[in-house]
């Protein structure tokens, strides 16, 4: 079982930027792809950014060039670094693990773009 908590979230600016957060439990999360998602309201949930146990990052088109993820195997962490924001990227950001056919998800963390 893996539990996921994200943090970071919040309020800013078009132009702006953000770092999202989060901590996986569990002994054996290094060997876990790590991703995250958003949800627009009235939208569905879509992919952002992935990486990978080797640590090798994808990216969503959307984002690419934008955003950064990273991961710190040591502290059980992936962190999503947000630059350039826009009000386009306004949404529940939700962390994702997936590995041993399991999925887990987080509970999200809002992050609203607006002047």
């Amino acid at each position: 079982q893996v539990q996921l908590v994200e943090s970071g979230g919040g309020l800013v600016q078009p132009g702006g930027s953000l770092t999202l957060s989060c901590v996986a439990s569990g002994s054996l999360v290094r060997y876990y792809d790590m991703a995250w998602y958003r949800q627009a309201p009235g939208k569905q949930r879509e992919f952002v950014a992935r990486i990978d146990s080797v640590q090798s990052p994808s990216y969503d088109d959307s984002v690419k060039g934008r955003f950064i993820i990273s991961r710190d195997n040591a502290k059980s962490t992936v962190a999503l670094q947000m630059n350039s924001l826009e009000p386009e990227d306004t949404a529940v950001y939700f962390c994702e693990a997936e590995a041993f056919g399991q999925i887990y998800w987080g509970q999200g963390t809002q992050v609203t773009v607006s002047s």
